[in-house]
């Protein structure tokens, strides 16, 4: 059985969601952030050294990062959801599967721990939006050439990219001027096994 240790308003939410796409059955383990802090609780530490989520187990394995359990998850349920047959929209799948943590939500991060911060916080808080802007001015720009980020259909590469754009609606300038993303969104949201995961998960704050 598939144990996915899971902290509230985390990347873990996009496990959740795959795994109800691909049908794969589950456990659930809960974490809740500190209040305060909003760190994640140090009983993480004793499943992974990092102490963060999403963590999960398989068949005596313990796998971190968003990006290689969902590569996992989709090579475990036969190659579904993962990269399509056509050579350039699989370049797609593959860039889209690692830009979402590896380009796209460094400066969401940024912005993020910068608006905790008084005064200096929101000087530097102008300089990182047009970077953020530069993300997604590309982001809508691939979605007005075609309906998923790797093609015709959806895929994992879909998930990865939930994340870092639900965050940017909900606190980096993300809105209907760029009508693509917002209309992609929304089609996320509405899918059967995305509001599973909601409903399995808990509560989600996309703020």
């Amino acid at each position: 059985m598939i144990i996915v240790h899971h902290l509230n308003n985390s990347r873990s939410q996009r496990v959740l969601w795959l795994l109800e796409e691909l049908g794969l059955p589950y456990a659930l383990r809960r974490y809740e952030r500190d209040a305060k802090t909003m760190f994640a609780p140090p009983e993480l530490r004793a499943v992974h050294p990092l102490g963060k989520s999403p963590v999960m187990e398989d068949e005596g394995r313990v796998l971190a990062e968003s990006g290689a359990i969902v590569e996992y998850l989709v090579a475990k349920a036969g190659g579904w959801l993962g990269a399509p047959e056509d050579e350039d929209d699989a370049l797609r799948y593959t860039m889209f599967l690692h830009y979402a943590e590896g380009s796209m939500m460094p400066p969401l991060l940024l912005k993020l721990v910068l608006s905790r911060v008084p005064i200096m916080g929101k000087i530097a808080l102008k300089k990182i939006q047009p970077l953020i802007d530069v993300h997604l001015d590309f982001v809508e720009r691939e979605l007005a050439s075609r309906p998923w980020f790797a093609g015709e259909r959806m895929t994992a590469a879909d998930v990865m990219m939930s994340f870092p754009l639900e965050a940017a609606r909900a606190r980096a300038g993300l809105d209907r001027t760029r009508p693509h993303t917002i209309a992609w969104l929304d089609k996320i949201q509405a899918l059967p096994a995305y509001r599973r995961a909601i409903e399995v998960g808990g509560p989600y704050a996309y703020d």
